[in-house]
């Protein structure tokens, strides 16, 4: 069965770890799996921003470089054909390109399965006792990772976010707020360390396991 290491609220470590559920945390990885969700995530937030002109599109090139026929010269009808200097794009992008990739929802939360498993395996996933702000301030959630001795990118999952935990936890580099529900493959292979509330590991257990 898989563990994690348990940590007080204060950040003091508990002698005792804490059982994850094999469903969720103990599942055998598929990669391939795990490899076409991260892909799908990128492609979803992917913008089509790049553009080219065609043809039509490019300025001038109204009246025709010279007349038909008697010239010696191949006959063109316009400066902005495709195969000149400064012509239209054939098959350019047109910034209105769809790469969105769909995924079945089960699929989805599979993946998520295999991607938390594989971080259980690497004991890269902890759990805390739970993460407050009274007042928003970013000094107490730093003094928090130090005695954690969490560093590179660090995912703290809680239960739900509110504007208290976003400002408390803004500014400070390598560090990443999630609400349990919207972990994602991309933010669990990313992260060096993944941190979870007890509140916040009950909702993922309520979520992904096995109904």
């Amino acid at each position: 069965m898989a563990t994690a290491v348990s940590y007080s609220k204060t950040g003091t470590k508990q002698d005792k770890t804490v059982s994850l559920e094999k469903a969720i945390f103990g599942v055998e990885a598929n990669q391939e799996l795990v490899g076409q969700a991260y892909r799908t995530y990128l492609a979803n937030g992917r913008v089509a921003g790049p553009k080219t002109l065609k043809r039509g599109e490019v300025a001038g090139g109204g009246k025709k470089p010279w007349r038909q026929k008697g010239t010696g010269r191949a006959r063109v009808g316009s400066i902005r054909v495709p195969n000149w200097k400064g012509g239209g794009v054939v098959f350019g992008p047109t910034g209105a390109e769809n790469h969105t990739i769909t995924m079945p929802t089960r699929m989805k939360r599979l993946a998520i399965r295999h991607a938390l498993s594989l971080q259980a395996q690497s004991g890269q996933i902890a759990v805390i006792e739970d993460f407050t702000s009274t007042d928003g301030k970013v000094k107490p959630t730093v003094e928090l990772l130090t005695k954690l001795k969490l560093t590179g990118a660090v995912v703290l999952v809680v239960a739900e976010k509110n504007e208290l935990l976003e400002r408390a936890t803004r500014n400070i580099q390598g560090l990443q707020l999630v609400s349990a529900k919207y972990l994602n493959v991309y933010t669990v292979m990313n992260a060096d360390h993944l941190v979870l509330t007890s509140a916040a590991l009950t909702v993922v257990n309520d979520w992904l396991g096995e109904k």
